[in-house]
């Protein structure tokens, strides 16, 4: 025995006998499973937790899907009403541009009108009055006397008259 008692691996079992001893008589063993139970408990929680976080995040992320997917259709409806107001207000511009410029043109050729007619006018009373002293002057030269003045006065008056 005295040579078991030489031994270093003998005390060292020894050693190893007598510390899991102290460990068991303090309750290691117990407290560590307690711990690693908890530890687990509370990594399970966490997943829970996680769990719950994934599906509040999927279910906000549908929500903003659903609520980007109604402002793109907003935004589309508000294009194609912008799109329809300006082709709308393009098409009231060319009419009223187009009746703006029918009213200038008629307007533009009444006044033509009225200075063709007031130019046929002004050469017709110049036409009169160049044939009344034409015909003035040949009956003055043709016909003399009080009742030759009288005569031509008359008839440059009744000239007058018919071609007025």
């Amino acid at each position: 025995m005295s040579a078991l008692l030489a031994n270093p691996t003998f005390w060292v079992a020894v050693a190893l006998f007598i510390f899991i001893g102290v460990l068991f008589y303090y309750g290691v063993p117990g407290n560590v499973g307690k711990q690693l139970d908890s530890r687990g408990k509370r990594i399970a929680d966490e997943l829970t937790e996680a769990k719950r976080l994934r599906e509040d995040a999927e279910k906000l992320l549908k929500e903003f899907e659903a609520k980007r997917a109604a402002a793109e259709r907003e935004a589309a409806e508000i294009v194609s009403n912008a799109k329809d107001e300006a082709e709308r207000l393009a098409r009231e511009a060319q009419e009223k541009m187009a009746d703006f410029v029918q009213r200038r043109t008629a307007s533009a050729e009444a006044k033509i009108a009225q200075a063709e007619a007031q130019a046929s006018a002004e050469v017709r009373a110049a036409a009169v009055d160049a044939a009344v002293k034409a015909s003035e002057r040949v009956l003055r030269q043709e016909v003399t006397g009080n009742a030759a003045s009288a005569l031509v006065s008359k008839g440059l008056n009744d000239v007058r008259t018919k071609l007025q």
